[in-house]
């Protein structure tokens, strides 16, 4: 994470959930904690009314934290660089910066502050909409605490600018020497229970596990003679750009495990082309998801409880799953399945068990060298650990940053890809709702869960509904550049006038297919948090 980011990691939390409750303030950007992330978000709030602790939410919405919150800044989607260096401005001009840190332990100051004193907080607030004296209020309040953390999510990343939103995030924390003491750090809250694990596996285009790049050529002859196969030494595809390739003709078979990109992925009908033109397509899963329909094979896959193995969570903790269920009708592991079609693809892999597999693992990751089943019988332990005899690593850059010094990037507000106009006056945040899950694969099959929230909808501002004779429960269209749905509106001052907000958990209301896929440069991220779109009443 631009001057945190090591080869410890990408995007990984710096602390613990544990030692984050040591924090006296905390910054939440972009993150629904209580209802994305709810065993943690009752921890925030236990945080705020036992311990004090002051938490600052930064969202466009509304959203339910706020309620325990010392102020709420609702910033315009896609503005949060603007704000985030106005921050620094503040801590800058007023000397609140750890001075100390900043020169033992960082480069590239002068750069930054070049880039930062353009961003007043008056400057912000034209942008941002937050008012000036807010914003210097939050940047006191970080700047001046003892311990200090960040905590973001799915609202800072999925922008084509989500890298550079990170980075400035880094920047504030090198800035004021939050970084590797408990109750601080940078803490991106993954969006799905195994994403890190994932990740440190070689869950990425360009790199092998434990992040060793595809392109070096040492990591590559380490690899290869481990598994014994020539290994490619270009960076492969991400998801979007794998279906610009179907759509030239150069991709012409994919594997799908555990995703569902037609409900998941930006600009759906664009999904939809690319999966139709497909030669073959296999989809791994533990349910038919609409995904599935596209497949010209579709593999039955356990779920959690039919398994056994290690889950990696957001806090880089390696814990072990057991199997409690006997797999269901033909239904077999994920290790399972991926061995016996190498073995018939002509590569034996002749695993007898996920164990086997682990240490398999501790070979290939540095990260997780030190990891055994042993060790973590009864409790997780969080990487790195490089050898058996060390506890793991529950904070990361404690006492030195791992890169040797922390580089403070200047980063400059650019506008979102669209912005509203007169075709299209609203700005559309997506996101998740504390019943359902993801694409809905799951918990749309829960009776519980459908009870509370059985249809898609839209929230509307009560101002915006009047104007447009919206009632709350009537039945509108969203139009974007790219397509339309259907939702009932619900009207609510979680969001703010010329703002909307819909959620991807529902087949019959895909708002994916709204969405640019318009994607970060670096990271390959879709700008999923800002759409214009159009509101009418059928």
């Amino acid at each position: 994470m631009a001057g945190l980011a090591t080869t410890l990691g990408s995007g990984a939390m710096t602390n613990s959930l544990g030692d984050l409750e040591e924090a006296e303030v905390v910054l939440v950007f972009g993150s629904n904690t209580t209802e994305n992330h709810p065993v943690f978000g009752m921890k925030l709030r236990r945080m705020a009314r036992t311990k004090g602790t002051k938490i600052v939410v930064v969202d466009p919405r509304r959203i339910d934290l706020v309620e325990e919150a010392v102020l709420h800044l609702p910033l315009r989607p896609g503005t949060d660089i603007a704000l985030i260096n106005a921050m620094a401005n503040v801590i800058v001009k007023e000397g609140l910066y750890d001075k100390a840190f900043v020169s033992d332990n960082t480069e590239g100051f002068e750069e930054f502050l070049k880039v930062i004193e353009r961003y007043t907080p008056e400057e912000a607030e034209r942008i941002t909409g937050v008012k000036a004296e807010d914003i210097v209020r939050v940047a006191r309040l970080y700047a001046r605490a003892e311990r200090a953390a960040i905590l973001y999510c799915m609202g800072i990343t999925q922008h084509a600018k989500g890298t550079d939103n990170v980075m400035a995030l880094s920047n504030l924390a090198l800035l004021c020497g939050h970084i590797g003491k408990p109750g601080t750090g940078i803490n991106p809250l993954r969006g799905q229970n195994n994403v890190q694990g994932a990740c440190d596996m070689g869950g990425l285009p360009n790199v092998f596990p434990g992040y060793q790049r595809v392109n070096d050529p040492e990591a590559r002859k380490k690899f290869e003679s481990l598994w014994g196969v020539k290994l490619p030494s270009e960076p492969g595809l991400t998801l979007g750009e794998m279906m610009e390739a179907i759509l030239e003709g150069k991709v012409k078979a994919l594997y799908i495990m555990g995703e569902n990109p037609l409900l998941s992925d930006p600009n759906l009908h664009h999904v939809e082309e690319a999966l139709s033109k497909l030669e073959l397509l296999v989809v791994q899963d533990i349910f038919f998801t609409d995904t599935a329909r596209f497949a010209h094979v579709v593999l039955p896959s356990c779920a959690f409880a039919e398994k056994d193995g290690t889950f990696t969570n957001t806090e880089r903790r390696v814990q072990r799953v057991r199997k409690a269920l006997e797999p269901k009708g033909e239904a077999k592991e994920d290790w399972w399945i991926i061995s016996e079609l190498s073995k018939r693809l002509g590569y034996p892999m002749d695993y007898s068990s996920a164990e086997e597999i682990f240490e398999e693992i501790r070979k290939a990751t540095p990260q997780y060298a030190g990891i055994t089943y042993r060790r973590i019988e009864r409790e997780g332990i969080h990487w790195p650990c490089p050898s058996e005899d060390h506890p793991g690593t529950p904070i990361l850059h404690a006492g030195k940053i791992a890169r040797g010094k922390g580089l403070l990037v200047p980063v400059e507000y650019r506008p979102p890809q669209e912005t509203p106009d007169s075709n299209y006056p609203f700005a559309l945040i997506t996101g998740r709702n504390y019943y359902h899950y993801h694409t809905g694969t799951m918990t749309r099959r829960s009776k519980v869960s459908s009870h509370y929230v059985p249809e898609p909808f839209v929230e509307i501002n009560p101002a915006d509904a009047q104007e447009l004779g919206i009632a709350d429960g009537d039945l509108v269209r969203i139009v974007s550049r790219r397509g339309q749905i259907e939702a009932r509106a619900k009207v609510s001052e979680r969001v703010k006038k010329g703002e909307v907000f819909s959620t991807f958990h529902f087949s019959e209301a895909r708002v994916n297919l709204l969405t640019t896929d318009q994607m970060d440069p670096v990271a390959k991220i879709p700008e999923l948090k800002v759409t214009a779109v159009r509101i009418e009443k059928i």
